[in-house]
């Protein structure tokens, strides 16, 4: 489990074919890696993986197929810049919400408004996630827990401030590029216990 509250800025320093439909991947990360070890969850850009080796502040997983077709993660390259966040424990604070590290699906950046103090950034929403996403809720976007703004039918937009600006990767985002989603489990669970149906639909019945 996680928070959304990055920690560092990794940089991934090598991506290695494993086998077929698997990756390995390691990644420099001296904060999130001081009091690691393998088997260990650490999140990066949002996805959790598992420590499978740690050396001078670098630390490996591999990413299995399912986890590259599902997440953004199979763009990963040398040198690119992500998001890291440990594992959070029972004394952790609840900076953000509730973060599984389970990527819901992708979406893309499709636009970017500056402001004086913050900028706007709107996504495209997969359609099958637009049920689970309101105004004023919470969403993780490449493992940054944030607040939804504004929401339509296959997007919705974010305010992002710039402590999140400066300590994350969404400031180097560019319209076009794609971004791990993760909607808020509670959402889900909801759903469960109405029976499989949305929410004004079981109000609608009861």
């Amino acid at each position: 489990m996680f928070t959304g509250i990055v920690e560092e800025l990794g940089e991934v320093v090598g991506v290695t074919p494993t086998a077929q439909d698997s990756t390995l991947v390691a990644v420099r990360g001296p904060l999130v890696t001081a009091d690691a070890r393998p088997g260990d969850s650490i999140a990066v850009n949002g996805v959790c993986l598992t420590v499978v080796g740690i050396d001078d502040g670098t630390f490996t997983a591999d990413v299995m197929g399912e986890t590259l077709h599902r997440s953004a993660l199979g763009a990963l390259r040398t040198g690119h810049r992500v998001n890291l966040e440990r594992a959070a424990t029972l004394g952790s604070r609840l900076g953000g919400h509730l973060v599984q590290g389970h990527v819901d699906g992708v979406g893309e950046v499709l636009s970017r408004e500056p402001a004086a103090r913050w900028e706007t950034v709107r996504f495209r929403l997969p359609t099958a996630l637009s049920r689970y996403v309101v105004e004023k809720g919470s969403i993780t976007v490449d493992g940054v827990s944030l607040t939804v703004a504004q929401v339509g039918d296959d997007w919705f937009a974010v305010g992002l401030i710039p402590t999140t600006l400066s300590a994350t990767t969404l400031s180097i985002r560019s319209v076009g590029d794609p971004v791990n989603l993760e909607v808020d489990v509670l959402a889900k669970y909801v759903e469960r216990l109405v029976g499989g149906r949305p929410v004004e639909q079981a109000e609608a019945t009861a």
